[in-house]
Order: C-alpha cells, then sequence, then structure tokens
C-alpha cells in the first residue's frame, strides 16, 4: 500500500486503478501533459453532450456531465462488458432526477459525482471508472512525474496496524531522514501506528516522530510531508555470489516518461558491470503507458507484435530493439537501445498490474524467462484511455489485445513458479531477507539464454 495515493473507491482494488494507457505521438508533441502523456483527450475535443438524447434539454451542471460521460460510454467504450449501456444510462438518469430533483435546473456538478461512480461500476469493466477530481489530481500528478504532498514510501501490512517499508521513493522526505525497505513501523508520534493518523500528519505537512525497527533494533525518526515528484525511475543494484546478479526495479510505468529509456541504460550497465543474469523486478508495478512498457520489455525481447483490436478495426504494432511501430507508422523509440541476451527471471505478485502484466506476458510468450510469484492483478488484456471533464475524469476502455494468430492476452498473468507471498515472507523481509527475490536468483541458474531465432511474432 502506497501511504501517498489518492483515496480509492472500496469497491475498486488499487491494482486495478492503474490501467494501460496509449501514449499519441500528436499529443505528445502538443506537450498537454509533458513526456510520455497518458490521456488522449482534452477538454477542447470532448464531443458536445447531446442533451435530447437523454431526455433532458436544460442542463445543469450536473446533467452536462453526466451526459458527457454518457455519450463517452456509447461512442468510445471498447471493452469486454456486456450490460446494455443505454439501459444503464437510462437507469441512472433516473438516480441523478431523484438526486437533483430539488434543484434540477441548478444542480451542482458534485451532485453527478456518486452517481457517475456507481454508473461506470456497474459497467462491470474493472478497467474503466470515474474519477473525482480529487483521484484525478492525483493520476495527473503520478502520470506525469509533477509534484504532490508526500512522505514517498510504500508499506505493507504487518501485524494488524502495523507496516513494513517496502519500498522508498528516491529523493523524497522518506530517503533524506534514512527509510529503508524492511523497516517496520510501529508508533507515531509516541503512539500505535495508523494509517489514519500517517494521512492526517502527510495533508497537514506536520512533522512526526516514527519509531521503527530495522532488523531487530529499534530506531526514531522525525519525517515531514512535502511537495515532491512522484518520478520513480527503474533503479539497479546487485545481489548474489559475488554481486553478479543484477536486479531492474521497475516500480512503474507511469513515470511523465523515461521508463524505457532507464530501462536500457540500466541494462547496459548491468552488461559492462559482468552481470551474469537479470532479475526484472515488477512487484506492487500498477502499470502506466503502454509505449514505455513495450520498448522496455524489447530490452529482453528482440521482437514482438500485438493486434490492437477496436470498434474501427485491427491496428497492429511492432516492436523491435526500442522502437515502436503502429500500423507501420513510428511511434517512438530510445536512444542506444540494447537486449540482454543472458538468464532473465521476472517477478511479479498480486499487483502487478495492467502493462506490467503485459511485460511479464512477453516475456512468457516469447519463452524468454521464468516469470516467478503469485498470479497477476488480472488487468492486462485491454488499454484505456483518460477523457478530461472538467475537473473531473473518466478512464474508459477503448480496445483489447489479441496476438496477430488471434490468440487473445490472458486477464491475468500465470507464473511458471509460483509463490504467493504471505505474511511469513513479510517477516523474513523485517531481517533482511526476500523470499521471492532469492527464488529469482535461482531461478537464473536453468534460464535460458536468448538466440534470435527463438524470438515469436
Amino acid at each position: 500500500m502506497n501511504a501517498n495515493l489518492r483515496r480509492v473507491p472500496a469497491c475498486r482494488p488499487l491494482a486495478q486503478r492503474v490501467s494501460v494507457f496509449l501514449a499519441t505521438t500528436s499529443l505528445l508533441a502538443s506537450g498537454l501533459f509533458g513526456a510520455g502523456t497518458l490521456a488522449q483527450s482534452t477538454p477542447s475535443k470532448m464531443p458536445p453532450p447531446r442533451a435530447e438524447a437523454y431526455g433532458t434539454v436544460a442542463q445543469s451542471p450536473a446533467q452536462a456531465i453526466f451526459n458527457q460521460v454518457n455519450l463517452l460510454l456509447q461512442e468510445e467504450y471498447g471493452g469486454l462488458s456486456t450490460v446494455d449501456r443505454l439501459a444503464l444510462t437510462r437507469d441512472y438518469q433516473t438516480r441523478l432526477d431523484a438526486v437533483c430533483a430539488p434543484i434540477m435546473l441548478t444542480c451542482p456538478v458534485e451532485k453527478a459525482y456518486p452517481v457517475l461512480e456507481a454508473e461506470v461500476t456497474a459497467l462491470g469493466d474493472e478497467h474503466s471508472f470515474f474519477e473525482t477530481p480529487e483521484d484525478f489530481q492525483d493520476f495527473l500528478a503520478t502520470a506525469t512525474g509533477g509534484n504532490r504532498r508526500q512522505f514517498g514510501v510504500k508499506l505493507g501490512k504487518l501485524d494488524g496496524q502495523n507496516r513494513v517499508v517496502l519500498e522508498v521513493v528516491p529523493q523524497s522526505a522518506a530517503e533524506e531522514v534514512g527509510l529503508m525497505r524492511g523497516d517496520v513501523l510501529l508508533t507515531l508520534d509516541g503512539k500505535p501506528y495508523t494509517y489514519d493518523a500517517l494521512r492526517e500528519a502527510r495533508l497537514a505537512g506536520r512533522t512526526i516522530t516514527l519509531g521503527l525497527e530495522r532488523i531487530g533494533r529499534p530506531l526514531t525518526v522525525n519525517l515531514t510531508s512535502r511537495d515532491s515528484s512522484t518520478r520513480d525511475l527503474p533503479r539497479l543494484s546487485f545481489t548474489g555470489a559475488q554481486n553478479k546478479v543484477a536486479v531492474l526495479r521497475i516500480p512503474t510505468f507511469l513515470a511523465g516518461g523515461g521508463v524505457a529509456q532507464r530501462v536500457h541504460e540500466l541494462v547496459g550497465e548491468a552488461r559492462a558491470s559482468g552481470a551474469q543474469g537479470i532479475v526484472v523486478d515488477l512487484r506492487g508495478n500498477t502499470g502506466g503507458s503502454l509505449s514505455e512498457c513495450d520498448s522496455a520489455v524489447s530490452a529482453f525481447v528482440p521482437t514482438f507484435t500485438r493486434v490492437a483490436r477496436t470498434a474501427d478495426g485491427d491496428v497492429p504494432t511492432l516492436v523491435q530493439r526500442g522502437a515502436r511501430l503502429e500500423n507501420g507508422r513510428n511511434a517512438g523509440t530510445v536512444d542506444n537501445p540494447q537486449l540482454w541476451t543472458g538468464p532473465l527471471a521476472v517477478l511479479v505478485d498480486q499487483g502487478s498490474a495492467s502493462c506490467s502484466e503485459f511485460f511479464a506476458y512477453e516475456v512468457q510468450y516469447a519463452a524468454r524467462g521464468p516469470i516467478i510469484g503469485a498470479a497477476t492483478a488480472g488487468v492486462g488484456n485491454t488499454a484505456t484511455r483518460v477523457f478530461p471533464l472538467g475537473e473531473a475524469a473518466l478512464q474508459l476502455t477503448i480496445l483489447n489485445y489479441a496476438k496477430p494468430g488471434g490468440q487473445l492476452y490472458p486477464v491475468r498473468v500465470t507464473p511458471d513458479q509460483r509463490h504467493d507471498e504471505t505474511e511469513d515472507d513479510l517477516r523474513l523481509l523485517t531481517r533482511g531477507q526476500d523470499t521471492l527475490l532469492a527464488l529469482g536468483v535461482q531461478a537464473l541458474a536453468t534460464a535460458p539464454t536468448l538466440t534470435l531465432d527463438r524470438s515469436r511474432p
């Protein structure tokens, strides 16, 4: 769990809140959200609402956003839901009318938010959801590598309210005070630690005193949240005998661009350091930009092809040596692309979602190396687009994917070596032992090396 993540509706797991997004060169050039753009529609490009289509001519702010969302549901949805969307619109129009009945013509936009959240949930597509302004602003900060108020620490549950540090965001307040992976949070300002107290302190920017335990030793740190970058690029470390195993941690494919480029650079560093194998760690990676993911995979799989199935026809994507061709057109590349040909293993867990599932599946499909860990989150076979709606937004599934021969991408990736991390594994982590990483290192001994004629389309 990330102590700094936005509010998430209880009905939708966090891993399903970040899905595969498509970046287009035209929007990249526009600079709307900067490099690595994840949204593909701007308010100015939003189709005008057709109030008459929903039986309402005079529009309150609430009605206007309701009409926009439902127009998108009818005209842009490309997912696998079989729900009758016209019937869904009629049903939730009735609910909106009930909510706005006392002030029908002036009903504020906020009145529509819970209605739209419920309606998109009722669509039955776990990739699609309505984002309130709070959710959307937090998403934009994460998606573009912008700033937000945060401590910069990601936590896992341990012993009731206690939490263990899973990751520290680079250049964050948590890194500056020396928090480390495996630290156990026990107290906050002298009282038993609670997430609610941590969240309140983060929002207020109040300095707190955390009581920790690090490999059995007590430790105290003072921590203050601050506005800092959400940019969290891949990083490299070494482990194993004589430190000859490179561990490439990819925490997210949402970083405002630069993820794939950094992966290729780190693969080059691993080779230059004499690494004898690479373990790619995708645990807790909830996805992000498909273009970043594809180009990152190409540092390990020389060539692969995917077909996007849309209402307007099939669109093939070819990825090779850091370059992407969409329908035969250049859709981006990395500088000085690398190709790792040595042993490879990939770590996943239940929090690995969306395009991190694509990454793992392309490695698995190409028989490039074993996937180790738990079955992934199960949102890895479609792509979504974010449509801004004033201060709010709609994330909507717009297409699904198959291999050139028609084989559908799986909903989730089933590991070649199954290991569901448990609380016992977290306890070992607090003692400096990473069970899944150890399994990844062991798997390198029998992992295949790459020969170019083994690649599959």
